[in-house]
């Protein structure tokens, strides 16, 4: 469903106040989402799953309970490995873990540019009446 032309505008706005309060995270959300060694976990993961899931196939036919249940728990931990991949990835714009803390202030000016976001966002929902 197409944005409206009010809803363009806002969203403009909003772009324009991300670019003046911190231009190099707003350049940095232009970028690709997954960053390279997220995306490699991922891929081995997904991998390990499908050696998993010859495992468990393997132990079923050769009827060895023991390598379908390591197969299981192999496809178990890829699955693990996978989820935590892609939620501990640094968001675009922000720094690996470890690389180094983000000053405090440019957190408090993307903290109250997301409040404004919010607030503007709640103004319009109450303008619709919802």
């Amino acid at each position: 469903m197409p944005l409206s032309e009010h809803e363009q505008r806002m969203l403009e706005q909003m772009e324009r106040a991300l670019y003046a309060e911190d231009p190099k995270f707003a350049s940095a959300l232009e970028g690709s989402g997954l960053r390279t060694y997220t995306r490699r976990r991922v891929y081995q993961a997904v991998a390990g799953f499908l050696v998993g899931i010859a495992l468990l196939m393997a132990g079923m036919v050769a009827k060895q309970v023991w390598l379908s249940v390591v197969g299981f728990l192999v496809m178990l931990g890829c699955a693990v490995l996978a989820v935590t991949g892609w939620r501990k990835a640094p968001k675009p714009g922000e720094q690996p873990a470890g690389a180094g803390q983000q000053p405090r202030r440019q957190t408090r000016a993307k903290r109250s540019l997301m409040d404004r976001i919010e607030q503007r966002w709640q103004r319009r929902r109450d303008e619709q009446g919802h």
